[in-house]
């Protein structure tokens, strides 16, 4: 309806100078106002909009209405590694080039309660700060055993200045360690969430002999930030439940009437690209229409679990694995609940991930491309009942007249259209007050008729109709122009056949609406 938006934003107040002799005439004016065309053809061929064999439409909506990815499942959170070395005795001589320290230590990586044996890093750093309690200069070899990138262990060399008194020597470095492989089954290898660190510390082999006590720390911190994982093996068990909810703006037009439509079915689908086993149960599904009432979709698959198995293959053969629910006018009251015409729309579902316990072992696997989601397959023709459906939408306007000048006194607004579609619509303006009270009413003096009623057009293989509408708009209601600060347009659609009947009627291949507005206008002129 796009077309009324059009409708009064019209210029219709004409400003001249006043002169202390005024003389007025009154003037027919036309306005052209809207040419614009209706039809489906931007949406056939882009999954929403098809054309059956019969050279009619049919709708055919899949829709991806939820997706997870691994990052969904597994989040490594900000961890920080402290390895520190304190000795057992008072105190201890070094002799330059004396290793000091070599030892390794493991550490527990957050993962969000996630049982982790491989990880790749997608992106992320790893910050150190080295500290030398030493009053000579150490060098420091910091080692990540089982974090590997092209098979080389990760680690880094640090040559870190003496102590002063003011404090250790201190080294800090910023480390990419996007595309290395993480081992974190520790040094035994069969366990899971573990990090590993080994530092080894060698005094300055030119530098003096110096004393370390056991008051002083020789540390590293390795803080690993901003890690963003892109395959994950090990022990996924986790729930999800929420309630999605979504509104359809179309259907906030809807304002009374019925609909009636053809037998159809909903498929909702549950693809699986992890390797990891799932339980789903969608527990409710629901919507409420724009006049505050709710359709409940009942189904003896409400409620009740259903499986899914996981994903087969590896990372460039990976093969989804795939659960359906179909609900059809046999085992649910699918057709009532698309029927009501729901604007505000809520599904609640839940899945969970191993719902069978760690039957792998731990060699669960999610893939850079492995993805979780949850579709909704509805496909029918594009036929429909209507029965005084009403649409309605409302637009603000502010119009303003002075009787003093070059004022409207009267109006028409006239709309041409051609109508390829099989209903016909009955159209009110209704013109309000700031405060939502009705100023007037303006019914068109016909409906925009249906192509049941219009002759064949044999180029475009057609049914049209060609329909004048007149919207009178007398002294009565330009006297309260300035008063009008809301237009509501009002359609009422119905489904006529030939016999004047509404029935369900299909939408043929091409069809289309064309519309041409324009506006009579009596101005008085006063000069």
């Amino acid at each position: 309806m796009r077309f009324f938006k059009l409708l009064f934003p019209v210029s219709i107040i004409l400003l001249f100078s006043c002169r202390k002799e005024k003389a007025d005439w009154d003037s027919d004016w036309v306005v052209p106002l809207v040419k614009d065309t209706l039809d489906l053809s931007s949406l056939v061929n882009d999954s929403t909009i098809v054309v059956n064999s019969f050279s009619n439409y049919e709708l055919d909506l899949t829709r991806t209405i939820k997706e997870f990815s691994l990052a969904d499942f597994v989040a490594i959170s900000d961890t920080t590694i402290l390895q520190d070395y304190i000795l057992a005795v008072p105190s201890v001589t070094i002799p330059p080039g004396f290793t000091i320290v070599n030892q390794i230590e493991e550490h527990t990586l957050e993962a969000d309660g996630m049982q982790l044996k491989k990880i790749r890093v997608k992106e992320g750093v790893i910050k150190v700060k080295v500290f030398n309690p030493l009053y000579t200069k150490a060098y420091f070899s910091v080692k990540l055993p089982g974090v590997t990138l092209d098979g080389n262990e990760f680690q880094q060399n640090y040559f870190v200045p003496a102590a002063t008194s003011s404090g250790p020597g201190l080294t800090e470095a910023s480390l990419d360690v996007s595309g290395y492989w993480i081992d974190l089954t520790g040094e035994v290898g069969s366990g899971y969430n573990i990090l590993q660190s080994q530092l080894v510390v060698t005094s300055d082999p030119a530098g003096p002999t110096v004393t370390l006590t056991n008051s002083d720390v020789i540390k590293v911190e390795a803080q690993f930030k901003n890690i963003i994982i892109d395959y994950a093996r090990g022990y996924f068990n986790r729930l999800i439940e929420e309630t999605l909810e979504f509104d359809l703006d179309l259907m906030s037009l809807v304002e009374s009437g019925m609909i009636d439509l053809p037998a159809t079915s909903i498929r909702l689908e549950l693809e699986n690209g992890l390797k990891v086993g799932a339980k789903a149960t969608i527990q409710s599904l629901q919507n409420t229409n724009n006049q505050g009432n709710t359709e409940q979709l009942t189904s003896g698959q409400i409620g009740n679990p259903f499986y899914i198995d996981p994903a087969t293959g590896s990372w460039g053969t990976l093969v989804p694995g795939n659960e359906q629910l179909i609900f059809d006018s046999g085992n649910s009251n699918v057709e009532a609940y698309l029927e009501n015409l729901g604007k505000t729309h809520s599904l609640g579902y839940s899945i969970q991930l191993s719902p069978w316990g760690n039957v792998s072992g731990g060699w669960d696997e999610i893939f850079p491309n492995s993805k979780l989601k949850l579709k909704v397959h509805a496909q029918m023709p594009l036929s429909v009942q209507m029965d005084d459906l009403t649409l309605r939408d409302t637009f603000d306007i502010d119009l303003k007249q002075d009787n003093q000048k070059t004022h409207v006194v009267s109006g028409d607004i006239v709309l041409n259209a051609t109508n390829a579609f099989p209903f016909q619509g009955d159209v009110t303006l209704l013109l309000l007050a700031a405060n939502g009270a009705l100023v007037h009413s303006v019914q068109g003096t016909q409906p925009v008729e249906s192509s049941q009623y219009g002759t064949y057009d044999l180029n475009l293989e057609l049914y049209k109709r060609n329909s004048e509408v007149h919207f009178p708009l007398p002294e009565s209601v330009i006297a309260e122009l300035e008063t009008i600060k809301k237009v509501v347009v009002k359609v009422k659609l119905n489904t006529p056949d030939a016999a004047g009947v509404n029935s369900m009627l299909s939408i043929p291949d091409g069809a289309f609406m064309s519309v041409k507005l324009k506006a009579f206008f009596r101005l008085n002129t006063v000069l």
